[in-house]
Formats: C-alpha cells, structure tokens, sequence
C-alpha cells in the first residue's frame, strides 16, 4: 500500500468517527428536547427551615457509669434535685428520673427521656423510656398541688360574732382581695416556693409561665421597665404595683406591709 493510500485511510477512519460523534449528539440533544421538564415543586433544605419537634428520640444507653450524665429526681414536696451518677439518686426517686447528657441536645426541649433506676438490666443498662415535657411538668404539679393539701393550715375558726378570723397565718384584712402575680417557669423552685409562701399567709398568688405564655413574658418586661429594673433570674413578683426580682420573705412581707398601708407603685 502506498503511503497516499494509508494516509487517505486514516483520514477516512477519523472522518467517519467523527460522523459517528455529530449523529449521537444530535439523538442525546433530541432525547432532552422531548423529556419532561424537571423542577423543585419544593424549598429545599437551606439549613433555614424548621424541623417539626420528633415525638421520639434516639436510644440512650444509661449506665452506672454514663459519662456526662445528669439525673433530675422528684422528692415528695414537688422539689427537684440534680445528681451526676445513679448511686447517688436516694430510693426515694430512683422509679422516675429525668436523664439528659449535657453533650447531647436530644432530651431537652419538648421529648425527655425518664429512666427507671430500679429496673437494671443484666447487661447494666437501665430501663430508659420517653415522655413529653408537658407529662414531666403535670407530674411536679401534682406532687407539690399532694404536699400543699397536706400541709395547708386548717381553716380559721369563726370569730365571737360567727365570722371567720381575718385569714390564715393572721393576714391582715387591709390585704383581703389582694392578689399578687408572680411571673416564672414550671421547673423554677423559688417561684413555687414564694407561691406557698404567699398562700400560706392568705394571700391570693397567681402564677404566670413566662415559658408557656409569651403574653405573659411581655408584661413582665414592661413591669420590670416601667419599674426600672432588670429581671436577670425569676420569680419577677407583682405586689400591688410593687415589683420584687428573685424571691425573698422580708422583701415580700415589706411589700405586704406597704400594700395594707395602700402604697402602690
């Protein structure tokens, strides 16, 4: 074969391949000019968007030696107490005690997870099981609505003329009909405790979740403003006008003294 016979078979061979190439672009372009036009009928994820709250939460393996572990137990006043090991939770509130990691988020806003610490596996686990928040803050509700009745002041005898004294724990009558609002959270202990302390002396309280109500939260800021103070903890207490941060007996017995005198601020 001569040398012009070769090279004019080679440019024959690449001619044709090339011809081969134009034919499959122009099918895979004919392909896509007749295909369904594919789009988003959705916002996709951006990292923006909020995720509906899980009902359940991932498997926690509870042992006696978790590492970063907190146990939230019940005492039988409605009282919360925290430890860090499960020996050291008292038989008293081992059956229902509330577990979080403190590396860990899962557990802490509107699932917990509530382990039993009288049920030990044989691999050393305890029994873990999950419950709502919601269920969670009923149940110190409940306990500490169980000790009030039990421990409540029996109703005051009736005076000589058939009348009831002027209240328990001697409350002033000046006081009759004032009730004082006392603004905090379910898990907050001194905003219970000034509750019972209020009742306790006969006065009305009325406690406002400043968690639960965001109308409420916006009151109590206007009250701390108008009052020229800033909140920083809670109980925020409402004494007739008389706006108290944190809860303290001598602060609030002086503010009941005030408000039986008729000062209001």
């Amino acid at each position: 074969m001569t040398r012009a016979a070769a090279g004019g078979g080679r440019r024959g061979a690449a001619g044709g391949a090339r011809a081969a190439r134009a034919r499959l672009a122009a099918l895979l372009l004919a392909l896509l000019a007749a295909a369904p036009a594919v789009g988003c009928t959705e916002k996709g994820d951006d990292g923006t968007t909020p995720k509906p709250a899980s009902a359940e939460l991932p498997p926690l393996e509870l042992r006696d030696d978790t590492a970063n572990l907190m146990l939230t137990w019940i005492d039988e006043k409605g009282d919360t107490h925290v430890e860090l090991r499960p020996a050291d939770v008292p038989p008293e509130g081992r059956s229902l005690v509330r577990a979080m990691l403190s590396d860990r988020t899962e557990g802490t806003r509107d699932v917990f997870y509530i382990a039993d610490l009288t049920q030990r596996r044989p691999d050393g686990t305890y029994a873990v099981r999950t419950m709502p928040r919601r269920a969670w803050e009923s149940l110190l509700e409940k306990r500490r609505a169980e000790h009030l009745a039990k421990t409540a002041p029996p109703p005051a005898a009736p005076g000589p003329g058939g009348s009831a004294g002027a209240g328990a724990s001697g409350a002033p009558s000046q006081l009759a009909g004032l009730t004082v609002i006392i603004y905090g959270a379910s898990w907050c202990k001194p905003c219970h405790q000034a509750a019972d302390y209020l009742r306790a002396k006969g006065v009305a309280a009325i406690v406002k979740d400043i968690e639960e109500d965001p109308a409420a939260a916006a009151e109590m800021q206007d009250k701390l403003a108008k009052s020229h103070q800033r909140g920083g903890s809670i109980p925020i207490i409402d004494v007739r006008g008389q706006i108290l941060v944190g809860f303290s007996p001598a602060a609030i017995d002086a503010a009941l003294a005030r408000a039986a005198r008729g000062a209001t601020l």
